[in-house]
């Protein structure tokens, strides 16, 4: 079929060129703006997840040096004094917001805009140190990076 404007009256040929606008237009804003929208976030996303791996790798090796943690003899405190001292200390007082006991040696926390990485030292201070492991966890993101609203489950072995 081949199209021959010449041919067409006035109203035809101008019902053509408005409709091959209208097509290029609908192609333009319906599929090349959202794809490019799209790879630009894609790429945003790897920049963000580069610079962390780079992070990660930069602090890995001074954590490795750093070894062990002291180990402190067992007490008779009880699981909640000991939780509630360590994360405290970890300086997540503030944002413990909730503990309580879970049957027989179980306690569940909740901790509200805490630092991430804090919430892990402080887990691997309680495991390495009380013997208090992690039975399960939920940790959402509060809006800021790296702070998160975490649900806690913890056990004494």
């Amino acid at each position: 079929m081949k199209l021959d404007l010449a041919n067409l009256n006035e109203r035809e040929r101008r019902m053509v060129l408005i409709g091959g606008v209208a097509a290029v237009v609908l192609v333009l804003f319906g599929v090349v703006l959202p794809l490019e929208t799209s790879v630009s976030k894609a790429q945003d996303r790897i920049e963000k997840k580069q610079a962390d791996l780079l992070w990660m790798r930069t602090v890995g090796p001074e954590l490795a040096s750093a070894g062990p943690a002291i180990t402190r003899p067992a007490t008779q405190e009880s699981m909640l004094v000991i939780v509630d001292r360590a994360a405290r200390e970890a300086g997540l007082g503030g944002s413990l917001v909730n503990s309580e006991p879970t049957g027989q040696g179980g306690l569940r926390v909740r901790l509200d805009k805490a630092p991430f990485g804090l919430i892990v030292g402080w887990l691997a201070r309680l495991a390495d140190q009380h013997g208090i492991r992690v039975e399960s966890a939920t940790m959402d993101n509060s809006g800021e990076p790296g702070v998160v609203n975490a649900g806690i489950v913890l056990r004494s072995q």
